[in-house]
């Protein structure tokens, strides 16, 4: 089971004004491969703006505190950002995290087709997500 950084999300209430923002001021240019295709009618509506620096992505996503409650999850990955592992092994991870003690939040592809989602909070309540390639996508 092998991790990399994937992507870092975050959450604005202003999509067009932070995607300016780190497109004019940090030089990231816009991500026009490997995007994930947004299941919007599966409880997350929200625009999303994606950037890179040629390597990692930036998801910039409208917040949306209530998304959670739409998918029935504890954990709400857009309402405050999280940060993106990709795996090759989700299965070994999860049992990775149960043999560790750590609850998650198994998003399966209701955010984003293709890509199964967990999502949990390290020890200061930041959200963390680690996905799984498992359909046709295009990353």
């Amino acid at each position: 089971m092998k991790l990399t950084l994937h992507h870092v999300n975050l959450c604005t209430e202003n999509v067009d004004r932070m995607d300016g923002f780190y497109r004019d001021v940090l030089g990231l240019e816009r991500e026009s491969h490997g995007l994930p295709v947004l299941e919007k009618d599966k409880g997350y509506s929200g625009d999303v703006a994606f950037v890179t620096d040629g390597r990692i992505q930036t998801h910039l996503a409208r917040r949306d505190v209530l998304a959670g409650f739409a998918t029935g999850q504890v954990v709400n990955p857009v309402a405050r950002g999280h940060i993106a592992y990709r795996t090759d092994d989700l299965a070994a991870f999860k049992a990775h995290l149960e043999a560790k003690g750590v609850p998650y939040s198994d998003w399966g592809h209701a955010a984003v087709a293709g890509w199964h989602q967990i999502f949990f909070f390290d020890p200061d309540g930041n959200v963390i997500e680690v996905h799984e390639v498992t359909e046709a996508a295009t990353d």
